[in-house]
C-alpha cells in the first residue's frame, strides 16, 4: 500500500458507548416561482449518536439556524411566493432503531439498512478489500463514473458515516489517489477554521473536496465548488455545499463530548 497521506487510528469503542457525530453544514436548496428558480444556502447543525449495536436506538438532533444566503434569484420574490425554509428540511429530535429516523414521518416501521456504499453496515465494510487497487476496482464496478456519481462520490458517501474502521479508511484514501482527477492538498481549512488534509476530485460539474482530520484520519467534512456555470444562474467558483464534521466517543445516548 502507498504511504498514506494521513495515518488513521480509531478511538476505542465499547459495546455500551456511542459514536457522536457533529455536522455544521451549509447546503443548497431551490425554490421555483413562475419567473425563475431561486437558489439559497441554509445553515444546519446536526448531532447524531450511533450505537455499537446498530439494532438499538440511534438519536438524531437536526437544527435549522435560520441563516440563509441567496445565490441566485431574489429572496424577496421567493418569500412573497411562499418560501419557508422549514418546508425544505426536517428538523427536531428523532430517535429510532437502526438509525431509520424518518420511518415514523413516513408511517413505516423502522428497518435495517441493506448495506452498500450509501448506507454502509459493519458487514458491508468488513467484506471490502483492503488492497487499494482491488478497492478502486470494486468502486468502479459498483459505481461507474457518471455526471453526478462515480467511485469518488461513493467512497465519500461511505466515509460520511464516520463508522469506517481505520484500516479501511487508509485503504480508501490510497484507492482514491489512483483516480486520475484526484490530488492531495496537505492543508486546508474547513468552514469552522479547523485545519484538515484533503483529497480533491477536480472533474465533472464540481470540484469536490473530501476533508480528513490529520490527527486520526477520520472523515472531517466536504466542500463542493462549481467548475462551470449552471443553468439557474450560478457561476464558476460558487460553493454549493460545505460541511465541517467532528466525532467523539460518548458514554450514553444524548451525552455531549467535551470539545
Amino acid at each position: 500500500m502507498p504511504v498514506p497521506f494521513v495515518r488513521a487510528v480509531d478511538e476505542p469503542l465499547t459495546a455500551e458507548q456511542y459514536r457522536y457525530i457533529a455536522t455544521h453544514a451549509w447546503w443548497m436548496g431551490t425554490f421555483s416561482t413562475a419567473e425563475t428558480i431561486h437558489v439559497h444556502l441554509s445553515e444546519h447543525l446536526i448531532q447524531q449518536w450511533t450505537p455499537v449495536d446498530r439494532d438499538a436506538d440511534w438519536l438524531l438532533d437536526r437544527e435549522l439556524t435560520g441563516r440563509v444566503t441567496w445565490l441566485a434569484g431574489s429572496a424577496d420574490a421567493a418569500v412573497e411566493d411562499g418560501f419557508d425554509l422549514n418546508d425544505h428540511w426536517p428538523s427536531g429530535r428523532f430517535r429510532a432503531p437502526y438509525g431509520d429516523f424518518y420511518a415514523e414521518l413516513n408511517e413505516t416501521a423502522p428497518r435495517r439498512a441493506a448495506g452498500g456504499w450509501a448506507s454502509p453496515t459493519p458487514e458491508f465494510l468488513a467484506m471490502l478489500p483492503r488492497d487499494p487497487e482491488a478497492l478502486i476496482a470494486r468502486l468502479r464496478d459498483d459505481v461507474p463514473q457518471r455526471t453526478y456519481t462515480g467511485p469518488f462520490r461513493a467512497a465519500v458517501d461511505t466515509l460520511r458515516s464516520c463508522t469506517v474502521p481505520a484500516d479501511l479508511r487508509e485503504a480508501l484514501y490510497a484507492a482514491l489517489r489512483l483516480l486520475p482527477a484526484v490530488s492531495v492538498v496537505e492543508e486546508v481549512k474547513d468552514l469552522d477554521g479547523n485545519v484538515c488534509a484533503a483529497l480533491v476530485h477536480d472533474d465533472g460539474p464540481t470540484r469536490s473536496e473530501l476533508l480528513v482530520d490529520p490527527v486520526d484520519g477520520q472523515y472531517a467534512g466536504e466542500r463542493d465548488t462549481l467548475r462551470r456555470d449552471s443553468p439557474c444562474g450560478l457561476t464558476v467558483g460558487t460553493v454549493i455545499a460545505e460541511t465541517a464534521v467532528r466525532t467523539a466517543v460518548v458514554p450514553a445516548l444524548g451525552v455531549l463530548p467535551g470539545f
